[in-house]
């Protein structure tokens, strides 16, 4: 048999898990597994197979985990040494270049299935690379990877100071791996003293810890929907629930806002904002508010005047089993904000969880205006920025919902 030349434990798979890699999906679960010919150990690739024995693809087994299968690569003649993932690396920056502008002092350079990295994030924030990995496969394979993603951004003058491993993450012990984070050592270089950089988006400076920040440190999905919000801005007294870094609220300040209120219910985010502003010398166009947004949006009247308020809450929802009470969650946010919002002002509101699908999210949008008394015209639908590329054929890619109304 062909496939045996090639040295690779053989996994037969079921119809099922066939027709989903027919399909485009690259996972194959525990229960799809018929038979191993082989005994494998966890983070090696085997070469998957139909019953009929048809090559299906190759890809990280792991007995540990749920994803049995992580499909990398559907060619036959693929050997997956250290030029493959030098490709793969390659494939992944020179798409960033093309889709962000030039713009790349910070972005997403790796995001996981979307670059056929199964499990493995990585985001550039100036000159420091911080990861999350969260499949043994890659896991085992960072010796390579890591040293090659520094090789390849600063073969293209982008020079790389360190790799920061942000592996503090729960789902890391369901693979089978600890939970940790860190320096990763490079071998021709000191290890950076501290553990933050300063970074720029839309032109604003942002200070990133990417130590004890949330995820790798900073949200660089909302990008290019910041970038719309401040279109709109211009006048306007602007309401920033969930404010977190500050971002949308500043990018309203430099839209040209009459006013921007920042809130937050973390003292944290709320300090971590305005030390933010501060960097970009606009800290007196700002008001800064320590509140639960559900409270504060519940006490407020129309009289407060906003004429543009801004919903971009944590997800609300991880799991298929809490998706009835998060459109609860979002339909009290939202419905308060129609009501405080005068006929003619603008809502940017969002969502962050995969979960909660655009349909879902629309409904729950429909039943807020019909108990608000109110009509919504729609300015603009988007998603997360193309740094975070969505596979039509992997739904998991697609997670951030992002619209622009007005209130008539």
């Amino acid at each position: 048999m062909a496939l045996k030349k090639r040295g690779y434990v053989v996994a037969e798979v079921t119809v099922k898990a066939e027709k989903s890699l027919a399909g485009g999906h690259p996972w194959i679960y525990n229960t799809d597994v018929k038979s191993l010919d082989a005994e494998v150990n966890d983070g090696d690739i085997v070469d998957v197979v139909s019953s009929r024995g048809k090559y299906l693809g190759s890809g990280f087994y792991n007995s540990n985990s749920k994803i049995r299968i992580r499909v990398i690569s559907k060619n036959a003649n693929d050997r997956f040494d250290e030029a493959f993932f030098e490709r793969r690396i390659r494939y992944a920056w020179e798409y960033r270049k093309t889709v962000m502008c030039d713009d790349l002092d910070c972005c997403r350079i790796i995001f996981g299935e979307a670059d056929t990295f199964p499990g493995l994030t990585v985001d550039k924030f100036h000159d420091i690379l911080v990861t999350q990995t969260l499949s043994l496969g890659i896991e085992l394979r960072k010796d390579i990877i890591f040293p090659l993603l520094v090789k390849v951004l600063e073969e293209d003058g982008i020079a790389i100071r360190g790799i920061f491993e942000r592996n503090d993450v729960r789902v890391r012990e369901l693979e089978g791996m600890q939970q940790g984070k860190g320096y990763y050592p490079l071998a021709d270089r000191p290890l950076p003293e501290k553990t933050d950089v300063i970074i720029s988006e839309n032109g604003i400076k942002y200070r990133v810890d990417y130590e004890n920040g949330q995820k790798t440190g900073f949200f660089l999905d909302q990008k290019y929907n910041r970038a719309a919000l401040a279109r709109i801005a211009r006048e306007k007294k602007v309401l920033d629930c969930f404010t977190h870094t500050g971002s949308f609220a500043m990018n309203a300040v430099m839209g040209g806002a009459a006013h921007v209120c920042a809130v937050d219910i973390s003292e944290e985010a709320i300090e971590m904002a305005r030390k933010n502003a501060a960097l970009n010398g606009i800290e007196n166009k700002m008001e800064f508010k320590c509140a639960n947004v559900f409270d504060l949006l519940s006490e407020m009247t129309g009289r407060e005047g906003y004429d543009l308020i801004i919903l971009d809450p944590p997800a609300f929802t991880k799991s298929r089993a809490t998706i009835e009470s998060a459109i609860r969650g979002y339909k009290e946010i939202n419905l308060r904000a129609m009501k405080l919002l005068p006929i003619g002002g603008y809502l940017a509101t969002c969502s962050c969880s995969h979960f909660m699908t655009e349909q879902l999210f629309e409904k729950m949008l429909r039943d807020a205006a019909l108990d608000a008394h109110v009509s919504l015209r729609r300015i603009e639908y988007r998603q997360q920025s193309p740094d975070h590329p969505v596979l039509y054929n992997v739904p998991e890619t697609e997670y951030l919902k992002f619209y622009l109304f007005q209130v008539v």
